[in-house]
């Protein structure tokens, strides 16, 4: 979950596991977006008894669910290229790998009934290399369900831009956008999925998106984002140490409807 490889450049990526900041964005992304991830997994049929991939699993919300609906008889592969986030606490269903999606082959020799990646391949400089791994990895009649954002659809941190504080959060979320675009970020992945799915071979293709507007969890996830970033923010000249601390400030004292970038879900079979 927001946090596997990121390919050939992996030095450039920006939202590390190694950061201390690292495990409250997983909290906070659990919180906005597990109960959606879960809704489309559920309605895809999971049942005791599957094989599945979590791809760049981050944290253990997403692993330790799926290991509830896969029951003893069936099995978890959780793939991060630091895995220090992830438990492994379910171990007789679940296994935590080191793996790299855009270099490796599929673990366990693919043949997986669910593969899922959530806020991965934005990130991942060989998206379409790992994309092609994912679908690879399906056993025939397999589901590929991929999540990721499409900042580009809906660039603003306050969707209200009524005042300065929200100004210079709009300013703050063009910044932090900018920086990922520099480091090789597809800030209009998301929309593309649905093709990308077809291109990989996959039937039954559909798509929908969810996109938080204001929530408790939006203000953690953003002031936890500028933290972990904040001096890359400043050595590029994308934002002053002053515009951080009053930004950051703005959104500890609960002054901001903050929304997130869209999250499309694609998903489809492999025949």
């Amino acid at each position: 979950m927001a946090s596997s490889s990121p390919g050939p450049s992996g030095d450039r990526y920006l939202l590390d596991n190694a950061r201390p900041e690292a495990g409250t964005r997983f909290g906070a992304l659990s919180e906005l977006f597990d109960p959606s991830t879960f809704g489309h997994i559920d309605r895809l049929g999971i049942a005791p008894g599957w094989r599945c991939w979590e791809v760049g699993a981050g944290g253990s919300s997403v692993v330790s669910w799926l290991a509830g609906r896969v029951g003893p008889s069936g099995r978890v592969v959780a793939t991060d290229i630091d895995t220090s986030w992830v438990s492994a606490a379910d171990g007789d269903v679940v296994t935590v790998l080191r793996h790299d999606v855009a270099r490796d082959a599929p673990p366990d020799g693919g043949g997986f009934d669910l593969v899922h990646a959530r806020l991965v391949l934005v990130h991942v400089t060989d998206r379409d290399r790992a994309l092609r791994t994912m679908a690879g990895a399906l056993r025939p009649g397999g589901v590929l369900l991929i999540e990721d954002a499409d900042p580009a659809l809906q660039p603003l941190a306050c969707l209200d831009e009524h005042g300065p504080d929200q100004e210079l959060a709009n300013r703050m979320r063009i910044a932090f956008r900018t920086l990922l675009a520099s480091r090789g970020a597809d800030l209009s992945y998301g929309r593309k999925l649905p093709r990308l799915l077809r291109e990989a071979g996959l039937a039954d293709v559909r798509a929908d998106g969810y996109f938080p507007v204001s929530s408790p969890a939006c203000g953690v996830l953003e002031a936890s984002t500028i933290r972990h970033v904040r001096d890359a923010l400043v050595d590029a000249g994308l934002a002053t140490d002053a515009d951080i601390d009053a930004n950051l400030a703005a959104i500890d004292a609960g002054r901001l409807d903050l929304s997130i970038a869209p999250m499309i879900s694609a998903w489809g079979r492999r025949t």
